[in-house]
């Protein structure tokens, strides 16, 4: 599941990766993508009717890094960063999505360079997400 705000510079980078992702997939009965912009609550539902045994969700968080790092962020680690382009806290719900559906759940966090409204998405974080599309790719295929 993409999460971010798509008109907020390179808070659009879950969306982004969840559509390019999406295309690459789209025959494949054993993926579901989800583009979850600022409200991945309102897929919960269909998540849990799912029933998959991995939820990836990718977000822009402020990890204090250079642009465009991508890396794996620890649930017990996602008070210290700054995610704040949702509705609900991404905690909240991730510690829903973990009573509800018996699945590993990660999030990948990606470095933002701006999450001004209206701004294109930066180079750094353009080059994070075919990193990422690609690796889905190699790893799904």
């Amino acid at each position: 599941m993409g999460i971010g705000n798509e008109i907020k510079g390179d808070d659009a980078l879950g969306p982004i990766i969840s559509q390019k992702v999406s295309q690459l997939f789209d025959k494949n009965e054993k993926i579901t993508i989800f583009d979850g912009g600022t409200v991945p609550e309102n897929y919960t539902g269909s998540i849990r009717n799912e029933n998959p045994t991995h939820i990836i969700l990718i977000d822009a968080v402020d990890m204090k890094k250079e642009p465009g790092y991508i890396r794996i962020v620890e649930k017990e680690e996602i008070a210290n960063y700054n995610i704040s382009t949702h509705a609900m806290p991404l905690s909240f719900l991730i510690k829903y999505m973990e009573t509800t559906v018996d699945a590993q759940i990660i999030l990948v966090g990606i470095q933002p360079k701006n999450m001004e409204l209206a701004e294109k998405i930066s180079k750094e974080v353009e080059k994070s997400i075919e990193d990422v599309v690609n690796t889905f790719f190699e790893l799904l295929n």
